[in-house]
């Protein structure tokens, strides 16, 4: 009896108003026996749709369609369900904007078929890794209720407790309130704690989305830190302030979030 089983096929939608780019997709697609394409979709509602109603791992999706456009699909289906996305466009304004919606990767048309499967192969790493850390929350979720806490007298917290962080084939755990403070690295965080930082591979806005805003702050978009770990406040100019962290760490306060971040830590602002 053979014991070797396949990988779990990928889902891919691909969202395209242009009927032969959706086929060319379709076809390099369908050159990936690890990949199974759930459906096509010429429009950005139908697209939003179909992304809530089916979860895909992979999303091709187009920049420019009537109506609603690639960046208000992802407003739509927000952050949790966003899949792993590859923009496949024939604009080339808009790339600083796909990475600022964290998108995987932007194809500019014409591509070639090496192009695309290299694109291809970092959106399955992706998806991948995204099934491994649902897996981890769960494995995490089945250990049971941290000990005090008695069964039924609070309810479950929907924030992490404990990070999963993946190396050299081992799993190890970080609990959140070791963490100093989180920075985006490209595709990953890199996650400061005791002296030392560990990559993740997983990005900003799913991670805040994980963890306890009472604990842990985004004071601008590339940076998340935990406020008890906060040492020191220092003025710095034009009414903008630079936090300390307790690891000598130096980060700049966005004056849009000054307002916020005085009153989570019960300042006057």
């Amino acid at each position: 009896m053979d014991d070797h089983h396949p990988p779990e096929r990928l889902t891919a939608l691909i969202v395209d108003d242009e009927a032969l780019a959706r086929a060319s997709l379709r076809g390099l697609l369908a050159q990936d026996p690890e990949i199974e394409v759930i459906g096509e979709c010429s429009g950005g509602a139908e697209a939003a749709a179909r992304v809530e109603a089916r979860a895909p791992d992979i999303l091709l999706l187009d920049v420019q369609m009537p109506e609603v456009d690639g960046f208000e699909v992802l407003r739509r289906i927000g952050s949790a369900t966003v899949p792993a996305v590859v923009f496949v466009t024939a604009h080339d304004d808009y790339a600083l904007q796909a990475f600022e919606a964290e998108a995987l990767d932007y194809l500019l048309k014409p591509f070639d078929d090496a192009r695309f499967h290299r694109s291809l192969s970092r959106a399955k790493a992706r998806a991948r890794e995204r099934r491994v850390n649902r897996l981890t929350r769960r494995l995490i979720a089945a250990v049971g209720a941290p000990a005090g806490r008695e069964t039924g007298a609070h309810p479950p917290t929907a924030y992490a407790e404990r990070l999963a962080l993946k190396n050299d084939g081992r799993i190890s755990f970080l609990r959140v309130t070791e963490i100093d403070w989180i920075e985006a690295a490209d595709y990953c965080v890199r996650v400061h704690a005791g002296g030392r930082f560990h990559l993740l591979r997983e990005s900003m806005r799913e991670l805040e989305a994980r963890l306890d805003p009472r604990q842990f702050f985004r004071i601008h978009r590339s940076a998340i830190v935990n406020v008890s770990r906060i040492r020191e406040l220092q003025p710095y100019f034009h009414g903008e302030f630079v936090l300390v962290m307790h690891d000598g760490a130096r980060l700049k306060l966005s004056r849009g979030r000054r307002e916020q971040l005085t009153t989570l830590l019960g300042m006057s602002a």
